[in-house]
């Protein structure tokens, strides 16, 4: 049952995902301090991903536990999410609320002309997230 229970979450998570960005949605990641898991991968940027330290790329999106923190504490507002730009796509992450761990995700799209609302994504995965538990990655086999 509890399996049946991540794998809903996780699939809720693609579905917000994918219903924002359409065919610009070109993977996405869920993280913890220790592990990750690929929730979806377009199959061209599977090929670029060839030539990628994956390992070295999350351990990159971990550095944002410290920031959040830091950013909790140093500014008025709460941290939401992050967006880098890229020459070819944009990436976007943000973190779940969990008293006992560390979950991320992040997700890259394609860049179009006027941009994305991140905004909204952020208020679409965070309202979907609230109907379901932080979820448990799943360390992928490599």
């Amino acid at each position: 049952m509890y399996e049946e229970s991540e794998n809903e979450t996780k699939e809720a998570l693609v579905s917000a995902f994918a219903e924002f960005g359409g065919t610009y949605l070109r993977d996405i990641w869920l993280f913890d301090q220790s592990d990750h898991e690929q929730l979806f991968l377009r199959e061209d940027v599977e090929e670029k991903l060839e030539a990628v330290d994956v390992e070295k790329f999350v351990d990159n999106e971990r550095f944002g536990f410290i920031t959040q923190d830091t950013y909790d504490q140093l500014y008025y507002a709460t941290y939401q999410y992050t967006v880098r730009g890229f020459d070819d796509f944009e990436q976007f992450r943000m973190f779940f609320d969990d008293d006992d761990r560390h979950v991320g995700v992040f997700a890259s799209f394609d860049r179009q002309s006027g941009g994305h609302d991140y905004e909204s994504l952020f208020q679409h995965v965070t309202d979907i997230a609230s109907g379901y538990d932080v979820p448990v990655v799943s360390p992928d086999d490599e």
